[in-house]
């Protein structure tokens, strides 16, 4: 009888059928596959927590790059919604830091330590403005703040007179604190001097052979809101009688408006009434007539002429309405608020009326100025606005999805733009939202857009601009209170978005009154050739600084004969290589400020293209500095109606016409 050996379990397993063997084996693995599962999930929820809460507040710093999103996982679709929900999440305030990089203990020898003084001064200034905006935002009490922060009470009714008529630097002025309103009007009671002699060629064209000529003539200004500081505020209605000295030889009475610096087509009455067929203000002719009827030159003359001479009539006929103004006479001049414009009368007669023009609205006469050969005895304004002006009704007929900033999806920005605004230009940013900013770049997300504003010196308006970037998306509040040589303080804030929050290839600086045409920036960015380190816009070669006047320049803030090249400020293009430069010596305290922004940028530019590798300097004139010319890059000075009648174009013809009115 044979003995049966004892098997070892583990060969009795190994010898089962094979359908056994594979069972098991399938166990083992789903085991093991089970327990991997468990931790990947923990692990990548864990990083989707954390992208999360990087880029999900709107105020967490964001100084790492977008790029550095990809570390979180190799997963191409995964990259790509983590950026998505970064860019969703880009904050609304500038990150930049200016108290570190604008201490003035830091700032090295041979910098402007004044202007890094000035813009640290702001900076302390803003970052407490704007606490305080925040947390009035947070606690919902925007009406009481808003009623206890009017910057001037409104009053129904002011009247100057005797002592009340200081000048100011020879000028007379009425603070109207909350601007005018339909049916506002001004009366000003004052007397013409007798003329002068006059010399000055700004004032009349002069002959050689007289040297000098006789001048009488007075200017009254309804001026805007200062923007900024050391800004000249804009003149809204400039009405200026020249009784004697104008090239014409003639009494004439000049209109014209003042909008961002640059002067409108100006309404001149010459005492011809205005055509039958000119369009009328609230019905009322632009110019009334004071020219006598026997004037050879008067419209009714030239066209009975024949008459006259058929009838044989020797006796003149003299119907005389005199020129409303007369050396040494007293006058009341009245200035009322209509439907369609201005109307002015005087001595009860209406004399001219004036059209409103884009860019202007009634609120934004804060101030009346007169200056000039004229003695002022009163000045009363009556029926004013009873409550504080804010742009807020407005803004509320705007809030429309179909202006808000698109959602950015695109992981590749090629160009970003930033636009420079200040905190009451509500009607320029709607005008870019509404034509520019509408183009199907712009819409794809390949290029974004964004207003880079600082804080306004009404602490009820900061609150609007809050209000206005919560809702459009497309705002940048650099906190710091705005001031007119402290712009550069706002491309820094704009190159630093661009690199830093966007990623962008190609960085954009211009004005909120600048009609950009996308695709030919583009298209001209493209043609430096990729990694090409690249300066585009209107080149300004061997310019030299101003010593007198009032862009006058230091030799202590420039002490050499000429700039840099620069290009104009109203619209260039950097490459994001100089931006980065730009953003690291901004905080590694080597970056030198100026207090004139374009110039600041092609001390930069030199400095990157001296130290780091060559720049490629690109000039062309379709960057326009002043006005606009047909097929154009950039137009600048363009009001709100220019800028939707010059995309309505670009729209209907496919062409880049320009729209001069104003």
């Amino acid at each position: 009888m044979k003995r049966v050996k004892k098997l070892d379990p583990l060969l009795l397993l190994l010898n089962r059928p094979k359908p056994l063997q594979i069972f098991m084996a399938v166990m083992f693995l789903y085991l093991l596959f089970t327990t991997f599962e468990i931790e990947t999930s923990l692990a990548f929820r864990t990083s989707f927590v954390s992208v999360s809460s990087l880029f999900g507040t709107e105020d967490q710093h964001q100084h790492t790059k977008l790029s550095k999103v990809s570390n979180f996982s190799s997963n191409g679709a995964f990259q790509g919604s983590v950026h998505r929900k970064a860019l969703q999440g880009l904050q609304k305030v500038s990150t930049l830091s200016f108290i570190e990089a604008l201490n003035g203990t830091s700032v090295e020898e041979g910098m402007f330590s004044e202007l890094h003084k000035a813009a640290g001064h702001a900076w302390v200034e803003g970052k407490r403005v704007w606490e305080q905006v925040e947390s009035v935002m947070k606690s919902r009490n925007v009406t009481r703040f808003k009623a206890e922060n009017l910057s001037d009470s409104c009053k129904h009714s002011i009247s100057l007179y005797g002592s009340g008529l200081r000048k100011q630097r020879g000028v007379i002025v009425m603070v109207l604190p909350c601007g005018l309103t339909l049916g506002s009007h001004v009366t000003v009671v004052g007397t013409p001097r007798w003329a002068h002699w006059e010399d000055d060629p700004k004032i009349s064209v002069v002959k050689e052979e007289e040297g000098k000529v006789m001048v009488s003539q007075f200017m009254m200004e309804l001026q805007g809101l200062k923007s900024v500081d050391k800004e000249e505020p804009p003149r809204i209605l400039h009405f200026n009688p020249r009784l004697k000295g104008d090239y014409s030889g003639k009494p004439v009475i000049e209109q014209n408006t003042c909008y961002r610096m640059q002067w409108g087509s100006a309404l001149r009455c010459e005492g011809w009434k205005s055509r039958a067929d000119e369009d009328t203000v609230d019905g009322q002719v632009k110019c009334e007539k004071w020219i006598r009827d026997d004037d050879s030159h008067a419209e009714e003359a030239q066209a009975t002429w024949w008459l006259t001479r058929l009838i044989g009539r020797t006796k003149k006929v003299t119907v005389d309405w005199p020129y409303p103004f007369v050396e040494g006479r007293l006058f009341v001049l009245t200035v009322s608020a209509g439907m369609e414009g201005y109307h002015v009368s005087v001595d009860g007669r209406h004399v001219t009326s004036f059209p409103y023009r884009t860019g202007f609205s009634l609120e934004d006469a804060t101030g009346l100025s007169i200056k000039g050969d004229v003695d002022v005895h009163s000045i009363f304004a009556a029926s004013l606005p009873s409550s504080h002006p804010s742009f807020a009704p407005q803004m509320h007929l705007e809030l429309l999805p179909q202006w808000k900033a698109p959602p950015l999806l695109n992981l590749n920005v090629e160009l970003f733009i930033g636009i420079l605004s200040a905190g009451n230009h509500f009607a320029e940013r709607m005008a870019v939202r509404k034509s520019w900013m509408q183009h199907k770049l712009i819409k794809s997300s390949n290029v974004v857009a964004r207003f880079f504003v600082a804080l306004h010196g009404r602490k009820d308006l900061n609150v609007e601009i809050k209000k206005e970037a919560d809702y459009f998306g497309d705002i940048v509040i650099v906190p710091y209170m705005d001031h007119y040589n402290l712009v550069v303080l706002k491309t820094i804030a704009i190159t630093e978005y661009g690199i830093r929050s966007v990623s962008a290839k190609y960085i954009m600086k211009c004005d909120d009154d600048t009609f950009v045409r996308v695709d030919s920036i583009i298209s001209e960015a493209r043609k430096v050739g990729n990694g090409r380190s690249l300066y585009i816009g209107n080149m300004n070669y061997h310019h030299r600084p101003l010593r007198n006047g009032k862009w006058a320049v230091t030799y202590e803030e420039w002490s050499e004969e000429e700039y840099p090249t620069y290009a104009n400020g109203p619209g260039y293009i950097i490459s994001s290589d100089i931006g980065q430069f730009i953003v690291s010596n901004f905080e590694e305290h080597r970056l030198k400020l100026f207090k004139m922004e374009d110039v600041n940028m092609g001390m930069w530019v030199e400095q990157f293209n001296n130290s780091s590798r060559p720049v490629q300097y690109v000039h062309s004139l379709k960057f326009c500095q002043f006005g606009c010319i047909e097929n154009y890059y950039t137009a600048h000075y363009q009001s709100p109606r220019q800028m939707i009648c010059m995309w309505d174009k670009l729209q209907q013809k496919g062409k880049p016409l320009c729209c001069n009115m104003r």
